[in-house]
């Protein structure tokens, strides 16, 4: 695309290698200017969003692993799940958002195909394989509540299996012909080739979509509208209200709720990429601009950051299991502290206690220091050797224990 004219500059498109327009080179005379499909400032923006969602995204889902890893109370089959989203989400902060961040620093990708078609392939993996594993959640919490059925570890691993073999099924199917990974409209990150009109490309996107998005979407609506269709039923039953039932159900609804925000928050970050690019499969050529490209494309990676705080501030075991390991590591730091060698502090004893029940029996003091507790046990026995004269005339024996703290 060229510009006529004599008092005009003479611009032509600047193409990638897949054909993408990443801006424009404009020559006036002598001199040669490029013009990128977003400002500077806009560039470092995006570089800074990108990059923070990277490092948290990463610092928060190493947590969850940490602490499954480290309390053995929290490995059930539910929070097996859960760190297969956060496997998932770690991959993705390591993977799939590197290569946006430098191009974003970049102004544009400067990748190789091979590497375009990893990013594409990777970011597609690891996001199905976080709302495969959400409609297992619910289907769990389904399983638990309306049928009275409890999973165990080997049906969650056995899931988490089917979850990742479901996925690389269609995030390979592109390698194989099926469609293909290509850069996105904003030229910072690579996915499908939703623009794609050839009948071959069109049907895998359609398939796609209702496979990897509708389909789970709909699994995650009937399981918790029945969960919370039976927990109303079981609350109108004024017979089944015992304290026991009354707990569970309370607990059942902290738990619904839980995966119930864990979902809606996913489906804000990914419907409005899945609805992007629907328009680009199905609309007009032109219908999505690059700004209307990149805004929920860095929405739908901002997902990895969110689930590990839904996971700390709903659920208690994983609340009280994370204070936990901050509460072992500063003791852990204190202990060490303590165990340096420090001048020795010469302090008073302080008499706190004491005790004098008849003549015939011992008389006892309690006395607290800053390193021990003191106790001395004076006796009346005449016949002892160690003899002492108390106040009143009397010999007795003294006995001093000295205990030291744990």
């Amino acid at each position: 695309m060229e510009a006529n004219g004599n008092d005009k500059p003479k611009c032509k498109a600047h193409l990638h290698w897949d054909g993408l327009v990443f801006g424009y080179i404009c020559s006036e005379g002598s001199t040669t200017t490029a013009h990128h499909l977003f400002a500077a400032g806009t560039y470092k923006l995006l570089a800074l969003t990108v990059g923070s969602i990277g490092v948290f995204g990463f610092c928060n889902n190493v947590v969850v692993i940490v602490l499954f890893y480290r309390f053995k109370r929290l490995r059930t089959p539910t929070n097996l799940l859960l760190v297969n989203i956060s496997v998932s989400d770690i991959l993705v902060s390591v993977f799939g958002i590197n290569f946006t961040f430098v191009s974003c620093l970049k102004g544009g990708w400067i990748w190789s195909r091979a590497t375009c078609t990893w990013d594409g392939f990777s970011n597609s993996l690891f996001g199905i394989v976080s709302i495969m594993t959400l409609s297992a959640l619910a289907y769990e919490r389904y399983v638990r509540v309306v049928h009275a059925q409890v999973v165990d570890l080997r049906w969650a691993c056995r899931a988490i299996g089917h979850i990742w073999l479901y996925s690389l099924a269609w995030t390979g199917a592109p390698l194989l012909g099926w469609n293909r990974y290509t850069l996105e409209v904003h030229g910072l990150g690579c996915s499908l080739d939703w623009s794609s009109k050839d009948p071959n490309d069109a049907s895998f996107i359609l398939l796609f979509l209702l496979a990897c998005f509708i389909v789970p979407v709909g699994i995650m609506i009937y399981c918790y509208g029945n969960i919370l269709y039976m927990v109303r039923m079981l609350r109108s039953i004024e017979d089944l209200q015992t304290m026991q039932i009354v707990k569970i159900l309370r607990y059942e609804k902290k738990v619904a709720a839980m995966f119930l925000l864990m979902i809606l928050s996913f489906l804000v970050c990914w419907t409005p990429y899945a609805v992007v690019s629907m328009m680009e499969a199905f609309g007009r050529p032109s219908a999505v601009s690059p700004l209307m490209a990149i805004v929920p494309s860095v929405l739908a990676k901002s997902s990895t950051a969110y689930n590990p705080l839904i996971y700390v501030l709903m659920s208690k075991k994983l609340r009280r299991s994370f204070l936990q390991l901050l509460c072992w590591r500063v003791s852990w730091l204190q202990r060490n502290l303590n165990e340096r060698p420090l001048a020795p502090v010469q302090r008073p004893l302080r008499p706190s206690v004491m005790s004098r029940v008849g003549r015939d029996r011992p008389k006892k003091r309690v006395t607290f220091s800053s390193s021990s507790i003191v106790f001395i046990i004076a006796s009346n026995d005449l016949n002892q050797s160690g003899k002492t004269t108390t106040t009143d005339g009397v010999p007795s024996e003294v006995n001093v224990i000295q205990v030291r703290p744990l």
